[in-house]
């Protein structure tokens, strides 16, 4: 179904689900499932496991699903995580643009046991500019003020990423259009500014784009399921 909504905001049922009161069984549940995929587990089967017996709403177990993560590989993100200041890399364009759209709209944001940002957005083969887009370029193009040189990736089977393209570059960004952009993000051997796992794992190092903006709006709504890792 294409993508309708003016704005990246929360769902309706999100007050609920994401009220204080969830917040450390949520947190357990991250804790607990991480620990699992630590463990060689299934994803599928191991979150339909702690989603069960805590009692989860399938809206918090995509929360705590994109939250998760084994200890080892968080350790190592954080690790490999490096500042854009004086570097080339390249940008996972609606990675890092729906989340800071989503935190500027006051979608949910889950901190995640790396201690990446991401949001709750379902942006799957279908993009819609939405009031807060202009507002998340100009964010995200300030964060990268001193980088070395910058090239953002951007989805090609998307819809619209020809005209999100544009916007990048009338905001003097550098912008390729990919057919497979979780690969190409990898294969640059760069820095990579994204939130997806899988792509950190194998780039050489990270940055974080989402992270220092959603902490600087005052209004954000972050929901903090980050492991503390003295518990260890």
């Amino acid at each position: 179904m294409p993508d309708s909504r003016s704005h990246r905001g929360p769902h309706p049922a999100d007050a609920r689900l994401f009220a204080p009161a969830w917040h450390d069984r949520l947190r357990r549940a991250t804790e607990d499932l991480s620990w699992l995929l630590s463990r060689g587990y299934a994803d599928k089967a191991a979150l339909a496991l702690v989603g069960d017996r805590l009692q989860l709403h399938r809206r918090q177990r995509r929360a705590v699903y994109r939250a998760a993560c084994p200890p080892e590989l968080a350790d190592a993100r954080r690790a490999a995580r490096v500042s854009p200041v004086g570097r080339d890399l390249v940008v996972d364009g609606f990675n890092v643009l729906v989340a800071v759209e989503a935190a500027l709209s006051g979608g949910v944001l889950i901190r995640g046991a790396d201690g990446l940002i991401r949001d709750l957005s379902s942006v799957h083969g279908s993009y819609r500019k939405v009031a807060e887009t202009s507002r998340a370029i100009e964010l995200l193009v300030a964060r990268l003020e001193g980088a070395g040189d910058v090239l953002w990736l951007l989805d090609r089977p998307v819809s619209n990423s020809g005209r999100i393209a544009a916007l990048l570059r009338e905001a003097g960004q550098r912008v390729e259009l990919s057919e497979t952009v979780d690969g190409d993000l990898v294969r640059a051997n760069l820095p990579v500014a994204t939130a997806d796992g899988p792509v950190l794992d194998r780039a050489p190092a990270g940055v974080d784009l989402v992270g220092p903006i959603a902490d600087e709006l005052p209004d954000r709504w972050l929901v903090d399921l980050e492991i503390d890792r003295r518990r260890r």
